[in-house]
């Protein structure tokens, strides 16, 4: 395998660039090619990233620039004609200095992106090439293209992330089973001045939309995204023409000027690839699955596949890891895949019935909610995003029954081996920074004191004494660590192993494991 070779990454969307400039991290070439002459700017699309996504963004240096545009928000409401029912903030273990939510349109983030990847010289993107032939042998990937100077473009590794209607998944045959939602949603983003609080607001049977629902986000620049729940013959071009579309949003803006920057409407889709993966090709984001945008789980679950076959290919590549490791690539993401599509289609199921039997319950649950203690265990708004669990995955030391792990949205997960690591203040090198900017290019062993400046083992890692980078105690609180824990994390921040004492072999083992080394 010559290091000179790239990965081909088909798509410049989001998914695309960040798998790119994660790939240029560990100092692996990849020419990305995207079908468009240029990608469209319009509208708000994905909206909402979450914590541990901003991290990862945080990587290839675009989380400042977000945070500090974005509109942060801790807190969600939901109401039911007119009553709140309940609201949500968002914990901080760890004393994340991330927060935990902002509202920023796609649109920027892309641009971000782009001249992050303009600037790199390990990126190359190429425009106007739409893949239209993939071949395959021993060695590497071939892409052939057809655009204004089409050409054929090989590497060792390919990555499909080219969207719903993805190329790569159908050149490699594989099939993307699920289903599509009559009801269509409308969305508008708006410029006004409104009185709102940075909030998400979810308004279930608003008088201004009766028996559907209302989602309502603000962005940056007194930007407004507004989500309603349609019929299935709503007709945009007709309700602009007859002025209803302006008296939808002035039940919302009452009196206040307003200027409507986007509107569309659209359908919901739950499908997910049959397979992430095929020979020396992977899909990932909206190319491997695709969900219901309620709890923002479709971008989010994109950036987190991104990272989980960045650091996997540039490991195989640099000859730290065997082939074998890709396979993980399928086990774990198409797991939390089917997480995602288990908690979206309840969502779905609750917020737009399919049958006389779920329209009763959504009616009972809603009158319920009203006077019950906690209406969020019967109310489905959208279970946010969150980061998935690799426990069952063949990387993961196991550390012990995993039985009464909580898997339900929403829960809090302890520190266990697959769980994402916890964040939290640290002082490395005489220099502060927080736990989670040492992750991305290599595993992190986290010691309770000084046991020397490596193992013996080919994995590229790193040895912190807790003792030493954790003069608050904040890490070992979050990190459950005992008085001789180990806990070893892998470059995409997740938990390989936690090991009850300093057992060189025992760890060296751990980092075998997690790079798929028998």
């Amino acid at each position: 395998m010559r290091d000179s070779e790239p990965v081909v990454v088909v798509g410049a969307g989001p998914v695309g660039l960040v798998t790119a400039l994660l790939l240029a991290r560990h100092g692996v070439p990849s020419v990305v090619l995207e079908a468009a002459a240029r990608r469209d700017p319009s509208g708000s699309r994905a909206i909402c990233f979450q914590r541990d996504v901003l991290d990862v963004l945080d990587r290839v240096g675009c989380a400042e620039p977000m945070i500090a545009r974005g509109v942060t928000w801790t807190t969600g409401r939901t109401y039911y004609r007119g009553d709140e029912l309940f609201a949500v903030t968002f914990p901080d273990a760890g004393r994340s200095a991330v927060p935990p939510w902002i509202n920023i349109s796609q649109a920027e983030v892309e641009a971000w992106l782009r001249d992050r990847a303009a600037a790199e010289p390990l990126v190359e993107v190429r425009y106007g090439q739409r893949v239209t032939g993939l071949r395959q042998d021993g060695d590497g990937v071939e892409a052939r293209s057809e655009g204004t100077a089409g050409v054929t473009v090989r590497g060792t590794h390919l990555v499909g992330a080219d969207g719903g209607h993805s190329a790569v998944r159908d050149l490699l045959g594989i099939g993307f089973p699920g289903r599509t939602f009559t009801d269509r949603f409308l969305i508008c983003d708006i410029r006004a001045d409104l009185p709102f609080p940075s909030e998400r607001r979810f308004f279930f049977d608003p008088e201004w939309n009766p028996g559907r629902q209302v989602l309502v986000h603000q962005c940056p620049d007194g930007t407004w995204r507004i989500d309603w729940q349609v019929p299935a013959d709503h007709d945009l071009d007709a309700e602009r023409g007859s002025g209803a579309l302006d008296a939808r949003i002035r039940r919302i803006t009452g009196d206040v000027p307003y200027e409507v920057v986007w509107a569309t409407v659209y359908r919901f889709h739950e499908r997910c690839a049959a397979a992430f993966a095929s020979g020396r090709a992977f899909l990932a984001g909206d190319a491997a699955h695709v969900y219901a945008p309620f709890g923002a789980r479709g971008l989010n679950s994109g950036v987190q596949d991104a990272e989980n076959l960045a650091w996997k290919l540039a490991f195989v590549r640099h000859g730290w890891a065997p082939p074998a490791l890709l396979r993980s690539y399928d086990a774990e993401r198409r797991a939390a895949a089917g997480e995602n599509l288990r908690v979206t289609t309840r969502t779905m199921e609750f917020l737009v019935p399919q049958t006389a039997r779920q329209r009763a319950r959504r009616l009972e649950a809603l009158e319920a909610a009203r006077t019950h203690p906690d209406p969020r265990t019967i109310i489905d708004s959208g279970r946010l995003a969150e980061p998935f669990w690799y426990l069952d995955s063949p990387l993961t030391t196991p550390a012990g029954p995993v039985e009464d792990f909580p898997r339900g949205p929403g829960l809090v997960r302890p520190p266990l081996p697959g769980v994402l690591c916890p964040d939290g203040p640290c002082v490395v090198d005489g220099e502060p920074t927080r736990l989670r900017r040492l992750f991305g290019t290599r595993f992190v062993v986290l010691t309770q004191g000084v046991h020397g400046g490596g193992l013996p083992t080919g994995v590229p890692h790193q040895v912190l004494a807790l003792d030493s980078i954790d003069a608050d105690g904040v890490l070992r609180t979050a990190l459950h660590a005992g008085p001789d824990t180990v806990h070893i994390v892998r470059p995409d921040g997740h938990l390989a192993a936690v090991l009850p004492a300093y057992d060189p072999a025992a760890a060296v083992a751990a980092l075998h494991r997690a790079c798929g080394r028998s």
